[in-house]
């Protein structure tokens, strides 16, 4: 199998100033023809700390990429790196001087001095064609391995690597086919399914499962690598079908779909609508629901009923319940969704209250108590839960786990 690293380079990569897009467009690209990122290293702008990390993912891979530092200014140095990477010099190409030269003419500008270093090439290297911008590319053959070095600007890089680079890469992936497929799940931690997944997690298993977590959804990617793509979608396929079956409705959709798509496609196709009240999240599942393309059809009212007037005012919670049992409780929680769905009058509605914090937690309520109530014909259904983390967070796991009650309910 060949194996590719990428290298990004910048000093405002290090610092945090830009976000590294160019690594992760790669390595969805890469993979998608078969080749995958085994490595990635981030580095300054200094020639010796460049070339030691091109030997490192020359170690590695049999394919390097290398992103950034091909401008006109004295800290843009890959190309001298590649030279001194390569052990030869950088030599003036007059082609590509002149077509550097056309590209300021035709825009009216005068070319600055410095731009005249983005023709050098390092000798036996060949340079790729940049139809965005004034960078060239580089592409040279070292023992067998292909490196390449491409503009750091992303749409710079990004038609360089479909218009020179991806045609070369093709015949570098050979055979070899990677097909990959993911599953989302909701409603567990992602140590207890690993936990249950434990056997077929294993390091260098064909397929590989890895599990990522972001924001209390855990994301199972199954990679299946084969010599041909038919066997590879076979070996994927009984993964996901093994996975499902023993996840259940732990598994809510696929590649990137969110709780909301998912949940808002359901509604649209058994024509079910919804409305909310919300308190401690601040209107944070409305949000989510009308974020999707076509909410109109399912989403009808939301409510964001922060103080207790409001939540009487507004939904019709009576006002001895809050006097009796607090605001963030499950009696007003019940109340809030009952209320909103009897003035909406929609199919459901959800109620929402709790301690988002930092502040207004006592003993009996701690800071991460939320209430969350579904109401709806067959029934009113009202959960406790404690959730951990700031402010935000447990906003944002409250909708999500609302979005999932709410999943369940239309899976019944």
């Amino acid at each position: 199998m060949k194996r590719a690293s990428i290298v990004s380079i910048g000093n405002e990569l290090l610092s945090g100033q830009t976000v590294d897009t160019n690594a992760a467009f790669l390595s969805q690209q890469l993979l998608s023809i078969g080749i995958p990122v085994v490595s990635s290293y981030t580095v300054g702008d200094d020639t010796d700390s460049i070339v030691r990390l091109f030997n490192l993912a020359s170690s590695d891979a049999d394919l390097i990429l290398a992103t950034g530092g091909l401008g006109p200014t004295d800290d843009d140095l890959t190309r001298q790196a590649f030279a001194k990477f390569l052990g030869s010099e950088l030599q003036l190409q007059k082609e590509l001087l002149e077509k550097i030269q056309d590209f300021f003419t035709s825009r009216n500008r005068q070319m600055s001095s410095t731009n005249k270093i983005q023709a050098y090439i390092p000798a036996g290297a060949k340079a790729l064609a940049n139809n965005l911008g004034t960078a060239p590319g580089i592409m040279a053959e070292v023992e067998g391995k292909l490196l390449f070095a491409l503009p750091g600007v992303p749409s710079e890089m990004r038609q360089m690597f479909e218009e020179s680079v991806l045609p070369e890469l093709h015949g570098l992936a050979g055979r070899q086919a990677i097909v990959i497929r993911k599953l989302r799940c909701f409603g567990t931690g992602e140590s207890n399914i690993a936990e249950l997944l434990s056997p077929l997690m294993e390091r260098g298993r064909n397929p590989l499962i890895n599990s990522t977590a972001s924001r209390g959804v855990i994301t199972l990617t199954i990679t299946g690598t084969a010599e041909n793509k038919d066997t590879a979608e076979q070996m994927a396929e009984k993964d996901e079908k093994f996975l499902r079956n023993k996840l259940g409705e732990l598994v809510y959709g696929t590649g990137e779909q969110t709780l909301a798509e998912v949940v808002g496609e359901k509604l649209a196709r058994q024509n079910k609508t919804i409305a909310v009240a919300e308190s401690c999240t601040g209107g944070c599942l409305a949000k989510l629901l009308t974020d999707i393309p076509g909410a109109s059809r399912y989403f009808t009212y939301g409510w964001f009923t922060y103080s207790n007037s409001a939540k009487t005012s507004e939904v019709g919670v009576p006002a001895h319940l809050i006097e009796k049992h607090g605001a963030v409780s499950k009696q007003v929680a019940q109340a809030m969704a009952q209320g909103a769905r009897k003035k909406a009058g929609t199919t459901f509605a959800i109620g929402i209250t709790g301690i988002a914090g930092p502040a207004g937690a006592s003993e009996q309520k701690p800071v991460g108590l939320v209430y969350i109530s579904i109401d709806s014909d067959n029934r009113c259904e009202t959960k406790r839960f404690v959730f951990s983390g700031g402010r935000d967070t447990i906003r944002l796991r409250t909708a999500q786990t609302a979005l999932n009650m709410l999943r369940l309910k239309l899976q019944d």
